[in-house]
């Protein structure tokens, strides 16, 4: 592990905005690149600007923080192979690990302790093609499934996907949260009210406490 390099964005310890841990504190890890380019994308300084890190360097700050819950993050952070070894530090120090990553990621390499937020990409994204369906076939009863949803034809696709692929019984949670700014939250919560789907509304709780645009949040 002590050889293994990471192209690190940022690191930083804030509330957590999302999933079912939403409001918690938690030790972000953002780690630097990205294979997709979603049109309503909001960390696109994390496709290129970032620093190198070792392992046990970017581990070392995260465990400074002193708290149970860490997130990874990116960009997209199964790109880099360091993930894996700085995982299995996390774990080993007794923390729950998040891993957000997009559908198009082989999760297949994954401690499967680790909680997969897997964000599959609804057509509004520009890059529903490049999800990686098998990626289902690993999802265990500790993960979670999003679904950002910019308008009324992406909430379709996702009500589709969540029937076809029995995701509610599969999974901790399937998320459902609209582009910020772009789709009024009382619309998507209207649908979701009407067609009775069993998922988890949520809204980027840290665009609420912070400016939407800032960053280390």
């Amino acid at each position: 592990m002590a050889g293994e390099r990471l192209r690190v964005n940022e690191i930083f310890f804030s509330i957590q905005g999302e999933s079912t841990w939403a409001g918690r504190p938690c030790a972000f890890l953002r780690l630097t690149g990205c294979n997709l380019r979603c049109v309503w994308c909001d960390t696109e300084y994390a496709f290129y600007e970032g620093r190198t890190m070792t392992v046990e360097e970017a581990a070392a700050r995260l465990l400074e923080y002193g708290c149970e819950l860490v997130e990874i993050t990116g960009g997209e952070p199964l790109l880099q192979p360091g993930v894996y070894p700085l995982v299995a530090r996390l774990l080993a120090s007794g923390r729950t690990v998040l891993i957000e990553t997009s559908g198009a990621s082989d999760v297949s390499r994954l401690d499967p302790r680790v909680v997969k937020v897997m964000d599959l990409k609804c057509p509004g994204s520009g890059e529903s093609a490049r999800n990686l369906w098998r990626n289902l076939e690993y999802l265990t009863p500790r993960d979670e499934v999003k679904f950002v949803i910019a308008d009324r034809a992406d909430y379709e696709w996702a009500r589709g996907v969540i029937g076809e692929h029995r995701l509610a019984a599969r999974v901790n949670a399937v998320l459902m949260g609209c582009v910020f700014g772009r789709l009024d939250p009382a619309r998507l919560a209207g649908w979701i009210l009407a067609d009775r789907l069993p998922v988890r509304m949520q809204l980027q709780m840290h665009k609420h406490i912070w400016p939407p645009q800032a960053r280390g949040v």
